[in-house]
């Protein structure tokens, strides 16, 4: 079947939707007028945060629209309309196939279009704004007992109106269906700008609004014309199974499914009408549930078992492989999936509901299901998951999927071109062998999972579009795997729609008649093609506008300073990790990212901050390179906290090419006093160390303070850390002489224990020694010989934030020069500052690329816990017998982990709770820097400071590092202590 491109209605020459330049003056001053509450940005750096979705394209808008109000769209609306302006409407920017970027008019709705209108718990339904985040609407949801059925991995962040465009499913439609299954009412605009209520109409009804004439009766009565010329092809070729979303849903245009318009709109992707507003069914909340987990020998085997495990009725039947569980393990520092998981290659989770509570009996119906379950599918292994921590524990394995399989076990990067085909559940165990050897054919590499009890099947592939061959392999194997799904009785797509990605193919899985119906249902609704142009509906090619063009070099050198050595050296491609999953945009779990969950702003997300730094390596919209304003912009609220480097799924580390940022940007030129205050930390604070009394008078005074502030470039808000009046070098000496005293005395033979070396960083030596002599104690306790490395080195970690990073490869080399020697015999360096500790352990061979003292200090550092843990496991630490609560370090979460932590807490008897707080808010230069106080507060308002607040006096406020305990002393009076601290007072206090 030949695939034909449509003439597209009102394009200006040159095959674009972007409007003519001469017209832009124009368009910017009606929009002015149209949104003076909201945000219209003709910026580069807006433009540049919005020309990608987390599709494989790229391009940038003429202009970003943040409406305040409905008013306001539609006032953004008729402004567009009155110049022939194309407009796509955006939500989250989570849609993989291309729907939420365009050339003309791009307006958000998340940013102020996030109103919950009303929760009605006896008809099961709410009324949402667009902008709405799904899990806001279940958060509201909770307390009535129900819930919003439809649960897409990317539920912390994307929009109702999001989904209302794809039709999103998730994990659970097997039992609650999808979005267009879910939609009572929708309030729309059309381009022309009629705005009505649609929704499910009987004959009656129907007759009545034709009636009442108008554009509204105009469109009904062109739907109804529609609906009864192809009755028959409705009822055979659409809606054959659920997961069949590709093309429009025009089956629920059929007398026997209500004539439901508003049904019939899920799934236009923004190519039909603008929604305004959605009233939405609700389902109710199981009271418990149980997951079964079931292994296999491969995926395909899974695929085959899926129809048996429906036949127990599920309310979840989610398929995953053995490649996800590796770059799990690969990119999580905590990650046991193997603890978690039954025996096998390839895993289904079954999870059932009850609206009862749990009984004795019921454990026993659990088990015996979980056992037939086994049994009719012919699993290899299984596992009944009863706990509520290990269900979330498995969930997150199959929620983290598609961001882990952006990136091939060998590093190469993976695209979502066919990204979630679906067939009939009995189809998919031969559908997925038949694509293995479709891949295997075009030599390509992908790890698919998905939604197994539905038929979906996700997958990122490993496309090359940096070059012609490789783009034209891409469009081979679109061709062939749309006539393979269609083969197997599928569609393109179960969830995500076409838009560009796809709807080339559509002709391969739709009959002619078909696709004239979907081209005629759009003509009904936007006859000039203005809205969401090139997308589903006469289509652009699915390789034009691709995020990487075959040939193409950046227009900067990208000659870093840092090794980049995921990448390959390649800032473009470390860049190109971002794919626009948006797990940076959640409000809550986690560390990522802490200025946008302050501002809401797009460009305060780990996004947006790579979107802007990609366009100036492109070099076509941020033109000034390394000296570019907006980039600088952008990375002004990066706390460089690294928490997007383990959070973000496919390990964005924006706090690196924020590092290599201001290296260039500011070489050669002065920069913030900032950078010369803190930057220079470890230098001051030696000088300090000298007379930390006088200091201390100094930084206490009010005059002297604010003159001193004002000069550093730090916060006028924010007190300065006094300095410790003894260095925790002196104290050591001190109490290594009068050991050696006391063994003479005693005439005992010299130490022969384990030897470990103490990495004394700046912080422990200048400002809290006490953390350090606890330190010291614990170790001796657990039977080593604590030593010390020469005095006045530094890891670097000050000078590597602030991009002065020839001065932190220079600070690094003295240092490893120091410490090696006591590595290479095998001797551990212990880390007390998990800054510090993390920069040894991954930032030194960014720092140092191939340096062999580089790659033994990445190996050899321990935090105190982990040797604890590994090297004296069987040590007496005491019973505490305490609460604690635990602020986590960013830095610890992104690179170290905290489990050793854990379990040496509880081997002293430590009740601890360890908060999901993100980061505290200080992050080491960050909160000390002018114009970030309030950021920084507010940061720690998130969680943080509500905890403590909350938290009685007795309980242990526990944060190993200095920005973190600086931060809690700051902000509350509660005391935090360091774990060195904690575990020297469990010792002491008897037991041992």
């Amino acid at each position: 079947m030949a695939l034909h491109q449509s003439p597209r209605a009102g394009l200006i020459p040159g095959h674009t939707d972007a409007p003519d330049p001469r017209a832009l003056r124009g368009l910017e001053q009606a929009l002015h007028a149209a949104v003076p509450a909201g945000s219209v940005d003709f910026g580069r750096r807006r433009r540049a945060e919005y020309a990608q979705d987390a599709s494989n394209y790229r391009q940038v808008p003429a202009a970003v629209v943040l409406p305040a109000d409905t008013d306001e769209l539609a006032a953004a609306i008729t402004a567009c309309r009155e110049l022939g302006v194309a407009v796509t409407l955006r939500g989250a920017g989570t849609s993989i196939a291309g729907q939420a970027v365009g050339d003309g008019v791009v307006i958000d709705t998340s940013r102020s279009l996030t109103r919950i209108l009303d929760i009605d718990p006896e008809a099961r339904t709410a009324r949402v704004q667009p902008g709405v985040i799904l899990d806001d609407l279940q958060a509201a949801c909770r307390p009535h007992g129900l819930r919003f059925g439809p649960d897409p991995s990317t539920h912390a962040r994307c929009t109702i109106g999001g989904m209302i465009g794809n039709n999103a499913c998730g994990t659970h439609s097997v039992a609650w269906g999808r979005t267009a299954d879910n939609i009572v009412e929708l309030d729309v605009l059309t381009y022309d700008g009629t705005r009505m209520q649609v929704r499910s109409l009987d004959p009656e009804q129907l007759r009545q609004v034709i009636d009442a004439g108008g554009r509204r009766g105009e469109i009904h009565a062109g739907l109804r014309d529609l609906r009864d010329a192809n009755l028959a092809l409705f009822r055979t070729e659409l809606g054959r199974f659920r997961r069949q979303v590709s093309g429009y849903g025009l089956e629920h245009l059929l007398p026997e499914r209500g004539f439901d318009v508003a049904a019939a709109l899920v799934g236009t992707e923004g190519t039909c009408v603008v929604v305004l507003a959605a009233t939405v069914r609700l389902v109710s909340l199981p009271v418990r549930r149980t997951l079964v987990a079931l292994g296999f020998d491969d995926l395909p085997s899974a695929g085959d078992a899926a129809p048996a495990v429906l036949r127990h009725g599920p309310i979840a039947c989610e398929g995953l492989g053995a490649d996800q569980v590796a770059a799990l393990r690969r990119n999580v520092p905590d990650a046991q999936p193997e603890r978690l998981l039954p025996d096998g290659r390839g895993w289904l989770l079954c999870e059932f509901g009850s609206d009862t509570p749990a009984t004795d009996a019921d454990a026993a119906a659990e088990q015996e299901r979980a056992l037939a379950l086994q049994r009719d599918t012919g699993a290899v292994g299984m596992r009944l998951v009863q706990d509520p921590a290990e269900q979330g524990a498995l969930w997150r394995i199959r929620e983290e999927s598609s961001g882990l399989a952006t990136r091939a076990p060998d590093g190469s990067e993976a695209w979502p071109g066919w990204e979630d085909s679906a067939v009939p559940v009995e189809n998919l165990g031969g559908y997925l062998r038949d694509f293995e050897k479709l891949m295997a054919r075009h030599e390509l590499h992908g790890t698919p999972y998905g939604h197994f009890g539905e038929g979906c099947v996700h997958i990122r592939i490993d496309f090359d579009y940096g070059t012609d061959q490789g783009v034209q392999i891409f469009r081979t194997f679109m061709r062939e795997a749309a006539e393979l799904v269609g083969r197997h009785g599928g569609t393109l797509s179960g969830e995500h729609g076409d838009g560009q990605a796809r709807a080339e193919f559509l002709p391969l899985v739709h009959s002619p008649d078909a696709m004239a119906a979907f081209a005629a249902f759009k003509e009904i609704w936007d006859p000039g093609n203005r809205l969401n142009p090139g997308i589903l509906i006469h289509p652009r090619p699915a390789d034009e506008r691709l995020r990487i063009k075959p040939g193409h070099r950046p227009a900067l050198p990208m000659v870093t300073t840092l090794a980049l050595g995921q990448d390959d050296g390649d800032l473009s491609r470390a860049l190109r990790r971002c794919v626009g999953i948006a797990k940076c945009r959640t409000g809550s779990g986690g560390v990522m990212c802490p200025s946008f969950r302050v501002t809401g702003d797009e460009k305060d997300s780990t996004r947006g901050r790579a979107r802007v730094l990609y366009e100036m390596v492109q070099g076509e919209v941020i033109t000034d390179g390394w000296r570019s304003d907006e980039v600088r912009e952008v990375l002004d609220l990066c706390l460089s906290c690294k928490g997007c480097k383990s959070d973000c799924p496919t390990g964005v580390d924006m706090a690196t090419y924020k590092a290599e940022f201001l290296r260039h940007h500011y070489q050669g030129r002065l920069r913030p006093a900032s950078h010369y205050s803190l930057g220079w930390l470890p230098l001051w604070s030696a000088l300090a160390g000298r007379a930390p009394r006088l200091v201390n008078a100094v930084t206490r005074g009010r005059a002297s303070s604010a003159a001193l502030k004002a000069a550093g470039g730090i916060a006028p808000e924010r007190p300065i850390p006094q300095f410790a009046p003894q260095r925790f070098r002196r104290w050591f000496e001190q109490h290594s002489a009068a050991r050696e005293t006391a063994r003479r005395t005693a005439r005992t033979s010299p130490a022969t224990g384990r030897q470990v070396l103490l990495w004394a960083d700046t912080f422990t030596e200048y400002f809290t020694p006490e953390v350090g002599r606890a330190a010291v104690e614990v170790l001796e306790h657990a039977g080593f010989e604590v030593l010390l490395p020469k005095d006045r080195l530094c890891c670097g970690l000050t000078w590597l934030t602030t991009g002065q990073l020839t001065t932190a490869r220079r600070v690094l080399n003295r240092t490893l020069d120091a410490v090696d020697p006591y590595l290479a015999q095998g001797i551990p360096m212990v880390g007390l500052e998990p800054s510090c500790t993390s920069l040894f352990r991954s930032d030194a061979e960014e720092l140092l690329a191939g340096d062999l003292r580089a790659a033994r200090a990445a190996r050899s550092t321990l935090t105190l816990a982990e040797l604890l843990d590994r090297h004296a496991p069987d040590v007496d630490l005491g019973r505490l017998e305490g609460k604690a609560m635990t602020q986590t370090h960013c830095h610890q979460h992104a690179t170290l982990g905290s489990a050793a932590d854990d379990r040496v807490m509880a081997r002293a008897g430590i009740d601890n709770d360890r908060l999901d707080s993100g980061c505290c808010g200080l992050a080491g230069n960050f909160g000390f820097e002018r114009g970030h106080y309030d950021v920084s507060v507010q940061v720690g308002e998130n969680v943080l400071l509500p905890a403590l607040r909350e938290a009685s006096e007795e309980t242990i406020v526990l944060a190993d590092g200095f920005s973190c305990r600086t931060q809690i002393s700051q902000l509350s009076p509660r005391r935090p202590v360091h774990l060195a601290e904690v575990l020297r007072d469990s010792i002491r206090s008897g037991g041992a």
